[in-house]
């Protein structure tokens, strides 16, 4: 990135002052050769966002940003609607609460490892991956409704999954207000055989050892010790949430000039929060999440199956659930005064600190779990919130790695064969139906997940808890 105008306020924060028709300055947290590598249009981008009516205090841009749609990846920004703030589809993304949900076995890396490969065959088997592959749930429109009204409750409701699994899902796995009526009839007929599947791309299910704790204290809370053999997913609403940012997107770009909003760039569609428009969008963008939560909870439902069958012994329950990509309407201290606002992350994980109460019980005396994926032949990790992570970016901290080159470029670059060779070597094993995407998603075409995580811990956002390695990878 051309640091050219930008203002060094520490090793890792990095200020655009607002001039011109900027409302609000632009604050993007990394250290210097994050910085370096970052993508100018996320410079562009992010100082687009500033422009937006109703914005509060700043747009951030986490360590891992890089380019998005409108809004860059890695992407924070808080919106009044008492001051005319907006909701935008693309400050939101198309793969709405796309997100990870990690699990504990209880198993550890001893007992694992003589089952590796015959766990990786029964979960490639068992957990349908790829694009537009349906899963074995095939729902009516009346189903698919429940579903999308009580997320990950309604999954249980169903016999997916414990009721104590919904203690640690962000909302306590149902989010409310969703509108499914608000849905377009391509949405939902994109969605009915797709609950319960994990999708393409960047989505993964991996099996995980804890190689090393980096606080001990956080750690014991979320019980997590080194050689634990622990199972993240990632995944997000599939084909419904795509649509519905697609549908939405096309509706706000119309809508715009009779609001009287210039748009900076068409990308950055958006309505007024207290709009008609508005007010749908945010009713269909929760019946997503809602889809999403649905999604990764049968997904463990799944998960739990593969392992009784292999490994009677395991304990499969939640440690935390988490969205990346979203907007919620959340209580935040603005110049000593608490506002409603509506916090936009795009590939930006919530991450609040200790106390808060929206952390459930059990963890609230060291904040909120943050789960921060990896690059499939990269380590991952969990971080915790930190209480200054509210003055410094309303309580949001980084996604993931975040890519360094596209995936066209990575394609042309290696083979999926090779890259599943190469990894097998290491002790991961592969499994994917496509070795074009595995090509699209080989870990040298992100940037390093370890300095993204300390720089976020640098800059105050979240504290690294522990690194988890990958030992087996089922990925789209």
């Amino acid at each position: 990135m051309d640091l050219q105008g930008l203002q060094r306020v520490s090793a890792t924060e990095w200020q655009i002052p607002a001039t011109g028709d900027m409302r609000v300055p632009a604050v993007l947290y990394a250290d210097s050769d994050l910085m370096a590598d970052m993508d100018n249009k996320v410079r562009e981008q992010l100082v687009n966002v500033t422009r937006l009516p109703g914005i509060v205090r700043a747009a951030y841009a986490m360590p891992d940003a890089h380019w998005g749609y409108g809004f860059p990846i890695g992407g924070v920004a808080a919106f009044d609607p008492e001051a005319g703030g907006i909701v935008s589809a693309g400050g939101v993304g198309f793969d709405i609460s796309c997100g990870v949900r990690t699990l504990l076995t209880g198993l550890k890396r001893p007992q694992f490892l003589p089952v590796q490969h015959a766990t990786a065959n029964e979960l490639s088997r068992a957990i349908p991956a790829g694009m537009g592959r349906g899963g074995r749930l095939q729902l009516s429109v009346e189903e698919l409704t429940d579903a999308l009204t009580g997320g990950a409750r309604w999954a249980v409701d169903q016999g997916y999954g414990e009721a104590q699994d919904l203690q640690r899902i962000e909302e306590e796995g149902q989010i409310l207000h969703a509108k499914p009526a608000c849905v377009s009839p391509r949405a939902f007929a994109r969605q009915l055989n797709e609950v319960g599947t994990l999708g393409s791309g960047n989505h993964y299910l991996e099996v995980q050892v804890v190689a090393e704790i980096h606080h001990e204290k956080a750690a014991t809370a979320l019980e997590l010790a080194r050689d634990d053999i622990v199972v993240s997913i990632h995944c997000g609403s599939r084909g419904l949430g795509h649509q519905i940012g697609t549908d939405y997107l096309r509706d706000m770009v119309r809508a715009a000039p009779g609001f009287g909003i210039r748009l900076p760039d068409r990308e950055l569609a958006c309505a007024p929060i207290n709009s008609d428009l508005g007010q749908n969008y945010l009713g269909a963008m929760r019946a997503a999440a809602n889809c999403a939560l649905a999604n990764r909870q049968v997904l463990t439902h799944l998960v739990r199956h593969s392992f009784r069958t292999l490994l009677p012994e395991a304990v499969i329950r939640v440690l935390y659930d988490v969205s990346h990509n979203i907007c919620k309407e959340e209580t935040h201290d603005v110049d000593g005064v608490p506002r409603r606002l509506f916090v936009h992350r795009k590939g930006a994980t919530r991450a609040f600190g200790p106390g808060h109460p929206a952390v459930p019980a059990s963890l609230r005396a060291v904040g909120q779990p943050v789960l921060i994926g990896g690059s499939m032949g990269t380590a991952s990790f969990v971080l915790v919130g930190m209480e200054s992570g509210e003055a410094r970016a309303f309580s949001s901290a980084c996604h993931g790695a975040g890519r360094s080159m596209s995936r066209t470029q990575a394609a042309k670059r290696w083979q999926g064969r090779q890259v599943v060779a190469q990894l097998a070597e290491r002790g991961i094993l592969i499994r994917s139906p496509s070795m074009r995407g595995v090509a699209e998603e080989a870990p040298e075409a992100y940037k390093s997940v370890e300095r993204v995580v300390d720089a976020a811990e640098a800059a105050g956002l979240a504290r690294k808890v522990a690194r988890l390695e990958p030992l087996v990878c089922i990925k789209g």
